[in-house]
């Protein structure tokens, strides 16, 4: 007898519908899986065969013979098992009293017939709902990160005679859905706040105008100034994330298998690699290509601290995610392409020895020294950054000052947030969300200057020597800050203090 069953397969985050055709016939008892399968979906012969006979029922004693269509399709992953399963069933009349056209399956079995959650859940059901498919079975585990989607049904199961009873309409199990709106009214706590920084007010004035923007921003300063302590605070005071912001980062975590708990991310990502991550680590690939570090930041923040120790592959690696958004992973099964609208923080000492330019120790290295330290940190790299924010040591009467003197968390996102409702409600037509994303066109259109703005730009790129991708970071800036000061227009003084946020462009580096 004939059997046909839909499960999906994925192909970095988009999913693939596909048809599981069992067909057992007379002959030798022998179980055949074609169409490009894997290792991990032949495998799931043993796997199959153990869960249906330690579920109670009875494996057929026939060639059973078993096609993933369509065939051309390279197919990975274990979470096939499930339709494989019920396509066998199915086809031995074991389930027999309800059409299964309507659903799909996705799980992995254990031996003893429960259904495990798989990695990826998320995306293969998203990918299902724009496919079209109504109702999906899905492992008990998963049934967090998969019930926040309207349009579809989502199935929870624990083992596979709890499918077989359900198909068989002898149980009914009711779709698990849940109130997202009630999860995102939830306070966000934030254990790090910007009330703990004493002194330091023009490199926190540059992180407001970073988060305001969605601005790259870079950290130089000397050990001990703060600048690790002051990066980590930054998602305390960015925006919450949005439903369909959380849906796009969960995604991706989801198909890491990065989840806790399986459920919905509703805090902006900080990821921290150390200086000793490959290249294929921070930007995504391997045999089966996975996401890095810079996909796992998507919407969030990507910390490098002691940016020049990173290998120089590592950062030259960072041009395409840092321009474009996204990353485009080659391989010979495919081209996979993966988010990663993400905002850099690096930081770097000055010099090897990290006191070049300090007012109390002095700095120990050679000039040559110096200029081969901070030449790892290449000049395109440098013109992606927005702002780059010279760091001083704190000083004695900062450390002396009441805490009830110092701003919050919580004030500087209340500023952060009106000027980013600002910047949406601008760009609404433009599929922008924030300042940092103006591309040339945008930038002629929303970035306008009088004279006195443009004068004073036009001597600043003279005597700096800026590339225009460093003019038009400047620009980008500017609006940023014209924005916080609730500012229509770009004035001279928004020029002047975004042009001081190019420390490395001067030339007494």
């Amino acid at each position: 007898m004939l059997a046909k069953v839909k499960t999906c397969i994925l192909q970095g985050l988009e999913g693939y519908i596909i048809d599981v055709e069992v067909d057992i016939s007379n002959g030798l008892p022998q179980l055949s899986i074609v169409g490009l399968a894997d290792i991990s979906i032949k495998e799931s012969k043993e796997r199959v065969r153990s869960a249906i006979k330690n579920s109670g029922f009875r494996f057929p004693l026939s060639r059973i013979t078993i096609n993933l269509a369509p065939a051309n399709l390279k197919k990975e992953g274990s979470q096939i098992d499930l339709a494989i399963a019920v396509g066998i069933l199915q086809a031995t009349e074991i389930i027999d009293s309800r059409d299964i056209k309507e659903f799909c399956f996705i799980g992995e079995l254990s031996l003893d017939g429960r259904v495990n959650e798989i990695n990826g859940a998320l995306p293969i059901v998203i990918s299902l709902r724009e496919l079209g498919v109504k109702k999906v079975v899905i492992p008990y585990g998963n049934k967090e990160e998969c019930s926040v989607l309207d349009g579809i049904d989502i199935i929870p199961v624990k083992s596979l005679k709890e499918v077989v009873s359900f198909l068989n309409e002898e149980i009914d199990i009711e779709p698990y859905k849940t109130d997202v709106s009630r999860m995102f009214e939830e306070q966000e706590d934030f254990d790090e706040n910007f009330e703990d920084i004493k002194g330091q007010e023009g490199v926190k004035r540059a992180m407001e105008i970073a988060a305001a923007g969605g601005h790259n921003i870079l950290f130089i300063g000397p050990p001990g100034s703060g600048k690790t302590m002051i990066s980590k605070r930054i998602t305390s005071i960015l925006p919450k994330l949005t439903f369909e912001e959380s849906l796009e980062i969960t995604k991706t975590y989801s198909i890491s298998g990065l989840l806790e708990d399986n459920k919905l991310i509703r805090k902006r990502p900080f990821r921290s690699p150390h200086h000793t991550i490959t290249p294929i680590a921070l930007v995504g690939g391997g045999r089966t290509p996975k996401p890095g570090e810079v996909s796992l930041s998507h919407y969030g923040v990507l910390f490098l601290d002691e940016f020049p120790e990173f290998n120089k592959n590592s950062i030259e690696i960072l041009r395409q995610p840092m321009e474009d958004g996204l990353v485009t992973v080659s391989r010979i099964n495919g081209t996979f392409i993966f988010p990663s609208r993400f905002m850099l923080i690096a930081t770097m000492n000055p010099c090897k020895c990290g006191y070049f330019g300090d007012s109390l120790k002095e700095c120990t290295c050679s000039q040559r020294s110096i200029d081969s330290y901070l030449s790892k940190v290449s000049g395109p790299i440098l013109d992606r950054i927005d702002l780059h924010a010279e760091v001083k040591p704190v000083k004695y009467s900062d450390l002396e000052k009441e805490s009830n003197d110092i701003e919050t968390s919580k004030d500087i996102r209340k500023r952060v947030n009106r000027a980013r409702n600002v910047q949406i409600k601008r760009y609404r037509e433009e599929n922008i969300f924030s300042n940092s994303e103006l591309k040339s066109s945008d930038i002629k259109k929303y970035c306008v200057l009088d004279k006195d703005s443009s004068d004073l730009l036009e001597q600043a790129f003279e005597n700096l020597g800026l590339s225009a991708r460093a003019y038009n970071k400047i620009l980008k800036v500017a609006r940023t800050i014209a924005d916080l000061e609730e500012s229509m227009d770009i004035k001279d003084i928004h020029i002047a203090e975004a042009i001081q946020y190019r420390s490395l462009d001067r030339k007494y580096w």
